[in-house]
């Protein structure tokens, strides 16, 4: 399993790695965004030099080869809205799980399910990725909406499980196989 952030286009969108003048934008859009951060595990940026310090993490990580993420940025505005990429992965089982947020004003417009859709197509595609998993706050059903139209199958709640911005919470996990997504795009 080969993960690398390569850049990926969709209708909409271009999914690419972050970049360090990209601190300004993610700050604005939705670093500092408490709904955003609402059911997420980091905290709401309180300055822009938090978010400089991300982008210059992430540039060493990138070339490290420690991350794996992507910014996402609608081609009309041209500026980054959110971030998805894996929070951990297993390649004794080739699986990666997936973590994503998007800025409040982007919400309800299917940005997040076409980049999530990109994100499982490049995984089961090209870094011989078999599982995908994810997880959200059954308080943010939102987000288990986007996990469901991307294809994947809700597989149970796990109770205070996990911990976010809320506290303790319940988890409701989802997941998708490469054969169940090989299934579907032959229908």
């Amino acid at each position: 399993m080969e993960l690398i952030t390569k850049t990926l286009e969709t209708e909409r969108l271009i999914l690419r790695p972050f970049r360090l003048e990209d601190a300004e934008d993610a700050f604005r859009n939705y670093c500092s965004d408490p709904q955003v951060t609402k059911y997420l595990t980091w905290p709401t940026y309180q300055d822009v030099s938090e978010a400089h310090a991300r982008m210059a993490f992430m540039q060493q990580a990138y070339a490290n080869g420690e991350t794996f993420d992507w910014a996402i940025a609608p081609k009309e505005l041209g500026q980054v809205i959110g971030s998805i990429g894996p929070v951990s992965k297993r390649e004794d089982i080739d699986m990666v799980h997936i973590g994503y947020c998007i800025g409040s004003r982007w919400w309800h417009q299917g940005f997040m399910t076409e980049a999530f859709s990109a994100v499982i197509d490049y995984l089961f595609t090209d870094c011989g990725v078999n599982r995908i998993e994810t997880m959200h706050d059954p308080n943010n059903p939102h987000s288990g909406d986007v996990m469901k139209k991307c294809g994947l199958r809700y597989e149970g709640t796990s109770r205070q499980s996990d911990r976010n911005n809320q506290g303790i919470c319940d988890a409701a996990h989802y997941a998708i196989l490469r054969e169940d997504w090989i299934k579907g795009k032959s229908l």
